[in-house]
């Protein structure tokens, strides 16, 4: 039987009820602006429905009221005096034309050089910029990846970097193959390395049980102040916690 989705009202908000060949009814609240899911077993009756809601409905309602209060990123423009973010700090946009190659370039603590030619668009100067933070996530996860790999005994078939919308990171447990968001470049080295040993655990421990908790609390004892860290910082600019 194929998944079903379908928009209902309960207790006067949204809910994207979504219904799978799942065992256990799991409600999510996705930023940017607190849109409530609810992936629910195919025979779930409208009464389980309602009830999974309405017992939820203050922590609900919390989830959303933070998501509201949370600073975001205004829209890029790419032009020069503009601030961008490099694992925690911030940079100052510097925009040079050049007849040349296009490049991105750190210049000292405080600056990011763009030599571009003149007409170059948005989207094309924000690619330079993505290609920057591409690199940067790469080598730190080339830093990170043997040391925890060794330390919680796991082996990754595969670990990539793309931009997510709703998660910093994600794990195909079966397939081995992790995925860490793009937008990591942006906030402070602890905040990917959370998330990349957070993925990691998966491979030991599918669910957010005591189990996993336990496995975090073990290795990385600090995790819940550096989530906390992540998700006190400002969302990217597209709008889109962990």
């Amino acid at each position: 039987m194929s998944d079903a989705s379908e928009l209902v009202e309960i207790g006067g908000i949204q809910v994207q009820v979504n219904r799978k060949a799942i065992k256990n009814i799991h409600l999510s609240v996705l930023p940017p602006n607190g849109r409530v899911r609810l992936s629910v077993p195919m025979g779930s009756s409208e009464q389980a429905i309602r009830l999974a809601v309405i017992t939820k409905l203050a922590w609900i309602k919390k989830q959303q009221a933070d998501f509201t209060a949370q600073p975001r990123q205004s829209s890029r423009e790419m032009v020069s005096g503009e601030s961008h973010y490099l694992w925690g700090t911030r940079y100052r946009l510097n925009i040079v034309n050049t007849a040349g190659k296009h490049q991105v370039r750190i210049k000292g603590n405080d600056k990011l050089e763009l030599a571009v030619s003149e007409n170059t668009s948005i989207d094309n100067k924000l690619k330079l910029l993505n290609g920057l933070y591409r690199e940067q996530v790469q080598d730190e996860i080339s830093k990170l990846l043997p040391y925890w790999q060794k330390k919680l005994a796991v082996d990754s078939a595969y670990v990539g970097i793309r931009k997510m919308k709703t998660k910093w990171g994600s794990c195909n447990i079966e397939a081995r193959r992790l995925w860490i968001n793009l937008e990591l470049a942006k906030k402070p080295p602890e905040c990917i390395e959370f998330i990349l040993v957070h993925e990691l655990v998966h491979l030991i421990e599918r669910h957010h049980n005591e189990r996993f908790k336990s496995i975090m609390d073990k290795n990385l004892p600090d995790w819940r102040e550096r989530r906390n860290l992540l998700n006190s910082l400002p969302l990217a600019y597209e709008d889109w916690s962990y």
